[in-house]
């Protein structure tokens, strides 16, 4: 929950505002307090398009609809007023998260919390059809984790079965990846029924069950595509389950069952409630509610906000963690206060009798073996890419970086204590500055993780730089040659045009005597690194020959043929681009050539080897992160076991280990400074010469540099049948591998 903007009523309609739970181009939806006491979640339309009679018709029906809607697995409306100059309506606030957030956090549910799940959700469903509503977006986000049992909510493109539509014509409505085919041709509002409902609920189902979407990700048009002409991915569905979930997502609506027959199929005992609180999830989502149900009751009065006041910049920031407000000091764990547990008592909308229980039995917070006095705290911000093109290696970064804070703060003879603040930067360079400033701003912050790609540094690099506070970076390398990033900013690995090493050992190990490198000149310095570190070093001092490709040209056959016309032993493709290298290996095919060849990181990921398909197999990348599943060492168990024991997912995933050792890094640096503080630009000083014995890899910068030494940082991987299968550390690679 973001705070109240100087702009923002302090109240509304009898409602207390208390802070912002999101906001987007409709308008508002703050967390209130009615005048009883109890916690809603008030859904404000912006007053520009309250003035449109078509969209205040939708809002009229959208209330009239949630009216309609009842059952425990529904959130309630509580209040509303369709006519107001703003309307808004007011609904039971769930402090619970969404099952997405539940499954990035834990990993795949088990088989019996997604039976409990379907069928509650099949049981709200069915009773909607029975009332002649479609819901029409079943999807992750929709679906509210409760101790008591999920809770379905945004019925607001609902609409009764053969109504008018009042959607335009034309316009997709649900949200791609959950649709089912005939919402994804814009059918007419005839062919959307019920059975498009229980079309989503099998995605839902798939996803729980796998963490992973059934038809995949990526662009708007392939999902669409895969979804009307393309079976589902089910792999990985329980087998109790596969039938039941398979049938759901049959291309034919009437081939589907009904969401009553989805609920007596799953259980059907399921739509009852359950026999004790949180006895349906899996450990560690109970705590988790409990903890935000907690944090919530525990908001103070915020201070009255002036209409008239101009408001800030709006870009948004996704604070995941804290719990902390800039400038203000933390407070030591306790455990529930009679007030507390009160509060949780009496207000039914936020959370159950089984948070009570809960929070009045669990163990107190603090460790049994922790420090007597409350030690010094340092903030490190994490600032990555959350939710947009990057996020799979945004939210690895994360968890490394949570565990990592975790883990030093659990040992005995710690000096201080770590905490972290999370923010989303979406991977775009307006919300990243914007993050910058706010954590520029913080002075309890003393250094920041995270930036995913080089430009999000080019566009903060010198704000961070001119308040001396530490930047750094796992999941990229660039020389940043055109960037003022000043002493603070650190790279933890390598630059991208010398992740080139490990095809070029693996060429050498396989005794390569002739090299061809398509250069893809639209990747411009990085290309160039890449082809000059080949030619004057070459593997096995063979032959090695250019063929470039302009950076303003798409077309990569004439350079792939003249390059296999040359006889060549193995190919490189000189480039940063996924989509280009995919177009490299779809011409090399064409052209007849399997042999050896390599790239460097920025291909490693699903976009090359779902655009070249077949043709992706064999090649040989060099990354600067490892696969965590087979790192060696004592060490590296524990940190397996740890992560997975923390996040319930079997691969840690890109830059999860790295990410983990910064903290770690930085945590190294705060303790060679001693008693002295922690000044921002005395821990970039101490940070350029601490060396750190990390789980992946070793830390350590030459004297005035911000490049991390190279010795260990390069890793090996090969695309099998469209996996990353990991070799090993580069200097390891074997011909038999």
């Amino acid at each position: 929950m973001d705070p109240l903007k100087p702009a923002d009523p302090s109240s509304l309609a009898g409602y207390r505002l208390l802070g912002r739970l999101g906001a987007g181009g409709m308008g508002v939806v703050y967390l209130a307090r009615s005048g009883t006491g109890g916690l809603v979640a008030l859904k404000v339309i912006r007053a520009e398009h309250a003035a449109d009679p078509g969209f205040r018709a939708r809002f009229r029906r959208e209330v009239a609809v949630a009216r309609r809607v009842d059952g425990p697995w529904v959130v309630r409306l509580v209040d509303a007023d369709p006519a107001a100059d703003e309307p808004w309506l007011a609904t039971e606030f769930v402090p619970g998260p969404a099952l997405g957030e539940a499954v990035a956090a834990c990993g795949p549910l088990p088989e019996r919390t997604v039976r409990v799940l379907g069928a509650r959700l099949a049981a709200v469903l069915a009773a909607a059809h029975r009332g002649g509503l479609v819901h029409r977006d079943v999807k992750p986000g929709n679906v509210l984790l409760a101790l008591d049992g999920p809770r379905l909510i945004d019925f607001g493109i609902a609409r009764s079965v053969g109504a008018t539509e009042l959607t335009a014509s034309g316009v997709m409505v649900g949200s791609p990846g959950y649709l089912a085919p005939e919402q994804a041709r814009l059918a007419g509002a005839g062919e959307v029924g019920p059975p498009s409902d229980v079309f989503a609920l099998g995605c839902v189902l798939a996803y729980a069950a796998t963490g992973r979407r059934p038809f995949g990700t990526g662009a708007v048009a392939a999902v669409v595509y895969r979804t009307v002409h393309e079976e589902a991915d089910l792999d990985g569905v329980p087998d109790g389950l596969l039938e039941l979930v398979r049938s759901c997502l049959a291309k034919d609506p009437s081939a589907r069952p009904t969401a009553h027959e989805v609920r007596t199929a799953l259980d059907p005992s399921a739509g009852r409630a359950p026999d004790g609180p949180a006895d349906w999830l899996p450990d560690g989502l109970p705590a988790l509610i409990a903890q935000r149900s907690a944090r919530v009751l525990d908001l103070p009065v915020p201070t009255p906000t002036a209409v008239s006041t101009p408001a800030p910049d709006a870009a948004a920031l996704a604070v995941l963690d804290t719990g902390i407000a800039p400038g203000r000091a933390p407070r030591p764990p306790r455990g529930p206060s009679r007030r507390r547990l009160l509060a949780l008592g009496s207000a039914a909308a936020v959370a159950t009798a089984g948070t009570v229980a809960w929070l009045a039995n669990r163990p107190d917070d603090r460790a049994d073996d922790g420090p007597a006095r409350p030690l010094p705290r340092h903030r490190i911000g994490v600032a990555t890419d959350l939710s947009g093109p990057g996020q799979a290696h945004g939210r690895a970064q994360e968890r490394g970086a949570r565990l990592a804070v975790e883990t030093f703060n659990s040992r005995r003879e710690r000096p201080f204590d770590l905490e972290l603040t999370v923010l989303d930067d979406r991977g775009e360079a307006a919300t990243a500055r914007a993050v910058a400033t706010r954590l520029i701003e913080d002075p309890a912050v003393v250094a920041v993780l995270g930036p995913t790609t080089v430009e999000i540094v080019s566009a903060v690099g010198q704000a961070y730089g001119s308040a001396a506070l530490p930047l750094l970076t796992v999941a990229f390398g660039s020389k940043l040659f055109d960037v003022d990033v000043g002493r603070t900013y650190f790279e933890l690995r390598p630059d991208n045009s010398q992740l080139i090493f490990p095809a070029k050992r693996y060429l050498e190990v396989h005794g390569v005597r002739r090299v061809a490198v398509v250069e893809d000149r639209k990747a411009g310095d990085v290309a160039w690194n890449i082809r000059k570190k080949l030619t004057d070093a070459p593997p096995n001092k063979a032959r090695v020959t250019a063929f470039p490709v302009d950076a303003d040209s798409d077309d990569f056959t004439a350079a792939v043929r003249a390059a296999v016309a040359s006889g060549p032993d193995g190919v490189v493709y000189a480039g940063d681009s996924p989509a280009r290298a995919a177009r490299c290996a779809l011409a090399l095919r064409a052209a007849g050539y399997t042999g050896l060849r390599g790239a460097i990181e920025p291909v490693a990921g699903p976009a090359f080897r779902t655009a070249a398909g077949a043709a992706a197999d064999g090649w040989v990348i060099g990354t600067g992160y490892v696969d965590t599943a087979q790192m060696p060492g004592p060490r590296a168990k524990e940190f397996r076991t740890a992560f997975r024991e923390r996040w319930r997912v079997r691969d840690a995933g890109p830059h999860a280990v790295e990410a983990y050792d910064a903290l770690h890094f930085v945590a190294e640096g705060l303790r060679r400074l001693g008693a002295g503080g922690a000044d921002r630009g005395a821990l970039a000083r101490r940070l350029a010469g601490v060396r750190y014995e990390g789980v992946a890899k070793t830390i350590a910068f030459p004297s005035g540099g911000n490049k991390v030494e190279p010795a260990d940082g390069f890793f090996t991987y090969r695309i099998d049948r469209g996996r990353l299968r990991f070799l090993g550390p580069y200097k390891k690679v074997t011909k038999g591998m």
